[in-house]
């Protein structure tokens, strides 16, 4: 099973070009899910698990892979259906998000695919506030279309591990914080759960937000605003967004906005649960300003004060 993923250094290259592969899979049921091959690192047959007691209900034990103890979800459990049993037949798709490791149990895994995001799209409106979806596709399976769900692992982590928005004392540079009161900030991703964690981290500051789902989006009010003849450092301090996002990632997204003259001085941080020296390296690449992988408050913070120590 871990072959799977063998060739993933190799699909790198995907990124940036806003096209990504998801590894799909199924909980035990017809329906298929998917996430992003990028935070995928192995998939294994599932391994014996060491209990943990008191911990979260949705955490089925800890498992040991090649030395290393990986807390292990009840994915199926975790999003709000019935619980994956023990006793059935799974895998277990080791993941990195937002610099920790953590493996979750499912059922069968399909394979990998290989989309462009113009083919991924927002959840129906109908599905509530409460779905743990960031995006929808739909692929042919054997003649056959089928609808694939895809999962918003940062929600379903987020209901698990408590994420602390305090910021330290010492990272604040109180001169600049007068500054920061009604200024606003333009937020982009797709998961709720990501722009609720930065936009409480900012209002910390009295710094106000915009929210936008997707590159897509964003780009369009970008441009609205030039169109409108607008100044867009006028209008936002700086922008934030995800790297993985729907019809546009978050790399195309800063590409666009580097090629139109009229904003190209925005300034714009990644701030992405995708980590590691290859993100690094598409940021100076596509000419993002700063990169911050999920979710550190205090390098929020002295984000937005480097872009205000540039204006002055």
């Amino acid at each position: 099973m871990a072959s799977i993923l063998d060739s993933v250094d190799q699909r790198t290259q995907l990124v940036g070009e806003n096209r990504l592969e998801l590894l799909m899979f199924r909980l035990g049921n017809r329906q298929m899910f998917a996430i992003n091959v990028f935070k995928v690192r192995e998939v294994v047959k599932m391994p014996p698990l060491n209990r943990m007691p008191g911990s979260h209900p949705h955490i089925c034990g800890v498992a040991n892979i090649r030395g290393t103890s990986i807390p292990v979800i009840n994915l199926r459990g975790a999003i709000g259906l019935r619980a994956i049993e023990m006793g059935q037949e799974a895998n277990l798709i080791i993941t990195e998000y937002n610099r920790s490791v953590q493996g979750f149990l499912v059922g069968q895994v399909a394979h990998i695919i290989n989309m462009s995001w113009k083919e991924i799209l927002p959840p129906p409106k109908t599905a509530g506030r409460a779905n743990y979806l960031t995006a929808i596709t739909r692929v042919e399976e054997k003649g056959v279309e089928e609808i694939v769900e895809i999962i918003d692992v940062e929600k379903v982590l987020a209901e698990i591990v408590t994420y602390d928005v305090s910021i330290s004392e010492e990272v604040l540079d109180k001169e600049l914080l007068p500054q920061m009161t009604g200024r606003k900030v333009l937020i982009v991703d797709d998961s709720s759960t990501a722009r609720a964690q930065v936009r409480d981290t900012l209002a910390q500051l009295g710094l106000q937000v915009i929210e936008c789902h997707d590159g897509r989006q964003a780009l369009d009010l970008l441009k609205g605003w030039c169109d409108a003849g607008k100044k867009v450092n006028d209008e936002i301090l700086l922008m934030i967004t995800d790297a993985e996002m729907p019809e546009m990632d978050g790399y195309r997204l800063t590409h666009e906005v580097r090629s139109d003259p009229r904003m190209s001085d925005l300034f714009i941080t990644l701030n992405t649960s995708l980590s590691g020296s290859f993100n690094e390296a598409m940021v100076k690449k596509v000419g993002c300003d700063r990169f911050i992988s999920k979710f550190q408050p205090d390098l929020l913070v002295q984000s937005v004060q480097e872009r205000l120590r540039q204006a002055n």
